[in-house]
């Protein structure tokens, strides 16, 4: 049966075919009278049919119908490669590889999230270059949105060409010259990393260790920087990922500063779902990641560098050991006035990053906090009427990132695979040493909405019960909804006060 044959079958009508291609109905009925589906039609028709007809079938029917000759071929061979040199088939592929069209999928891991379908649709606009007059009035608008989200006022604040992790290695990479006194504060995977950094950069570290789950103890910082008074910058994780648990940014910046000494700091999954208030904090040098609460693509870091931090660098004698991310380069690049050609920016991607600011804005930033915490309370509330502990205490906990205990006896692995397979919900595992031991449920950016609370909810109740665990069904669920009850009306009894 030929495609065109299988495109009516499929759709039930010429006019069907036509509605769905946005096509003139004599067009398709042409098709009918030729038998065939023109070749440039291929990949729209797999998409159309859900590859129920593929790409690959089409382009084969249109050439044998309607072979192009070209005068490298010998006549009775049509145009596409029917047979290849045996030098070529030593590469050629075990299987046909058709157009990529992945699964819809519930995100509720560590990220990256769910991208609003505003964003999707900005990033798929057409291409221009990253030094026209229209992308660098586009960056300046970036550059303040950024600012916007970051609370700040800093003239360097824009996006890295990269993910988070170059956003935490160009902060150590510029700041920490070789022989420099870094203190490291660890409670979770990404602290070591930075240690990582800091070793690589030739620093000397000093590490302060906490028990995964913990926050930074600003007591220990404390003595810490007065048993090394020559230390001269101190870095910890403000939303540790891999645990779920938030630290006092506020103070521990400010007894850094007593000790003389700049901060970086690691917001990576606190931008846009927690308050991050660099100016007020008096941050000097922040990192964050695209793919958390500003859910859009991965691929970028938004970084926001205070005064101080900029003529540090500038005042350093030795050269920065990366040329990629050598502040004092890019500074010409993303600065206000000039643009310097340093590398091709991901355009569509930055474009993605625009609008996905642009709906923190619209929404208002300490909306977007409150909802990331109305969403957690009702998922808490339903973990926690399955029986469910937390990993952190409820001071530290993140709204956006809540770390579960997995119950004795039950395979976590096995949970997340079967909420995958069976829900299309996707969940995060344990890191290090809490491998095997914990989930990691995210409630950042846009998956941070009721139906995911709620699908969460039913779908983990759902496979913990086929696993033998005592779940009683839709317990969950009600006390998610009775916890939304509760804080609607909580809402509702402020603003008669306030009136």
């Amino acid at each position: 049966m030929d495609c065109i044959t299988r495109l009516v079958d499929l759709f039930g009508s010429q006019a069907a075919v036509a509605r769905a291609l946005q096509v003139d109905r004599a067009v398709v009925n042409h098709w009918v009278k030729v038998g065939y589906v023109p070749a440039r039609w291929a990949t729209e028709v797999e998409r159309v049919t859900g590859s129920r007809i593929a790409a690959v079938d089409v382009l084969d029917a249109a050439s044998a119908k309607k072979p192009v000759r070209v005068k490298s071929r010998p006549d009775h061979v049509p145009f596409g490669i029917q047979q290849e040199l045996e030098s070529m088939a030593l590469f050629a592929l075990p299987k046909r590889i058709q157009s990529f069209h992945p699964p819809q999928r519930t995100l509720m891991g560590p990220g990256p999230t769910e991208i609003h379908p505003r964003v999707l649709t900005t990033m798929s606009q057409p291409a221009i270059g990253y030094l026209d007059p229209v992308f660098v009035e586009m960056m300046e608008e970036l550059k303040g949105l950024l600012r916007y989200a970051f609370q700040t006022r800093n003239p360097l604040t824009f996006p890295l060409s990269g993910p988070g992790s170059v956003g935490m290695e160009f902060c150590f990479v510029n700041l920490v010259a070789p022989g420099d006194k870094v203190v490291v504060c660890i409670n979770g995977v990404f602290g070591q990393r930075m240690l990582e950094n800091v070793v690589r950069a030739g620093g000397e570290p000093v590490v302060i260790e906490h028990e995964w789950g913990t926050p930074v103890d600003p007591e220990r910082l404390e003595d810490t920087l007065g048993t090394h008074p020559d230390t001269r910058v101190v870095s910890f994780v403000h939303a540790e990922t891999s645990t779920g648990c938030g630290s006092d940014a506020e103070t521990l910046a400010r007894i850094a500063h007593q000790h003389d000494a700049l901060v970086i700091v690691d917001a990576v999954t606190s931008l846009g779902g927690s308050p991050v208030k660099v100016d007020e904090w008096e941050l000097d040098a922040v990192y964050s990641a695209s793919q958390k609460c500003l859910s859009c693509t991965p691929g970028l870091s938004p970084v926001s560098f205070s005064e101080r931090v900029v003529e540090r660098v500038k005042r350093r004698q030795d050269r920065i050991h990366s040329w990629f991310m050598d502040m004092n380069l890019l500074l010409g690049y993303w600065g206000e006035t000039t643009r310097t050609y340093h590398h091709t920016a991901p355009t569509n991607s930055l474009l993605g990053l625009h609008e996905a600011l642009l709906l923190i804005m619209e929404e208002g930033l300490e909306n977007a906090w409150a909802r990331h915490r109305r969403h957690h309370v009702a998922l808490k509330a339903g973990l926690e009427a399955m029986g469910l502990e937390f990993l952190v205490a409820p001071d530290h906990q993140l709204p956006q990132m809540n770390a579960v205990r997995c119950p004795d006896g039950i395979d976590e692995a096995q949970v997340r695979s079967r909420l995958l397979s069976e829900f299309s919900l996707e969940i995060g595992a344990g890191l290090g040493p809490l491998q095997g031991k914990i989930w990691r449920f995210g409630l950042m950016g846009y998956s941070c909405r009721p139906d995911n609370v709620t699908l969460c909810l039913s779908a983990l109740g759902s496979v913990l019960n086929d696993m033998g665990y005592p779940v009683s069904v839709g317990n969950a669920e009600a006390a998610a909804h009775g916890a939304y009850a509760q804080m609607h009306a909580s809402d509702a009894e402020r603003k008669r006060s306030a009136a």
